[in-house]
């Protein structure tokens, strides 16, 4: 079955939550996707400001989620959780 791009900008999200800044690489094992598909996905992302890149060690770039990508990260967990819950109120 095919993932959404908003499960995947979820799964981005949570591989960055409970870490600092991480690699790439590492962005892709966490969240189980390919270079391309991460690539386009962090463009996204650092465009609505919920994450963001940073150039460390000469050109190595690293990537961090922001608070913004917090707080749309916990909302992402809440629909997970409890998805008839935001129509109901």
């Amino acid at each position: 079955m095919k993932r959404s791009k908003l499960k995947t900008y979820a799964d981005i999200l949570k591989a960055l939550t409970p870490r600092g800044s991480m690699k790439p690489t590492h962005i892709m094992r966490k969240a189980n996707i390919n270079h391309n598909m991460l690539q386009e996905s962090l463009d996204f992302l650092i465009k609505q400001d919920m994450v963001e890149a940073r150039t460390v060690e000469k050109q190595r770039v690293v990537y961090s989620i922001t608070r913004r990508g917090i707080l749309v990260f916990k909302c992402f967990k809440k629909l997970e959780q409890q998805p008839l819950s935001c129509l109901l109120q």
